[in-house]
């Protein structure tokens, strides 16, 4: 299928949600194609592999057109509202799947001694792209990138992320510290495989 990443007007994304909520498939396939990408984006941040993402977004698209009849726009830009709301979904939808799947690695990442990498620091950190951030951010352990991705980048706080994967709050704050560890040794590793390329 060939997804199109031009937005809908306000006018036209009203009206097939609303079609959507009395299941009109036509208008499916065209939310589906028009936010497959920004869905995407989302997904691959707490996926393993492509195929987990894919997995992660289909399920997600299900509960969508599933709850759509319950969607009401929470402010006036249409297409803002919308974009929320499916985004939750499918952060709602990835901690499903994480918790089917991988739910040990929060438990036994407790005992796992990650180490502070020397010459990386928060300075350093700053001068990364956002780009290479994300993607080291997916070599991270199922466990660390779940915590670290509903703290930084949903804005969850501790209490709300260890009731979401049912755990302590002890164990949110030990896998976002361990997280940003693990990151910083990741990064590390690109930066000197990059210097090396540099001085061939």
């Amino acid at each position: 299928m060939k997804h199109n990443t031009q937005l809908l007007s306000a006018d036209e994304l009203t009206y097939h949600v609303r079609a959507c909520a009395q299941n009109s498939r036509e208008s499916q396939k065209i939310i589906y194609s028009s936010f497959y990408g920004y869905a995407m984006a989302v997904c691959d941040r707490y996926a393993n592999k492509q195929e987990d993402a894919v997995e992660i977004l289909n399920d997600g698209f299900l509960k969508i057109f599933k709850e759509i009849h319950r969607y009401e726009p929470a402010y006036a830009d249409v297409a803002s509202s919308f974009k929320g709301w499916l985004r939750k979904i499918m952060v709602y939808t990835a901690i499903d799947h994480f918790r089917k799947n991988h739910k040990h690695h929060l438990v036994s990442s407790m005992e796992t001694v990650v180490y502070e990498v020397p010459g990386v620091n928060d300075t350093a950190l700053d001068k990364i792209s956002y780009d290479e951030i994300i993607r080291s951010v997916q070599e991270l352990s199922p466990g660390y990138r779940t915590v670290f991705n509903l703290f930084v980048v949903e804005g969850l706080s501790h209490e709300e992320i260890a009731n979401h994967l049912g755990i302590s709050t002890g164990t949110s704050k030990s896998n976002l510290s361990k997280a940003r560890r693990q990151l910083q040794k990741i990064l590390f590793k690109h930066h000197q495989i990059q210097v090396a390329r540099n001085a061939v």
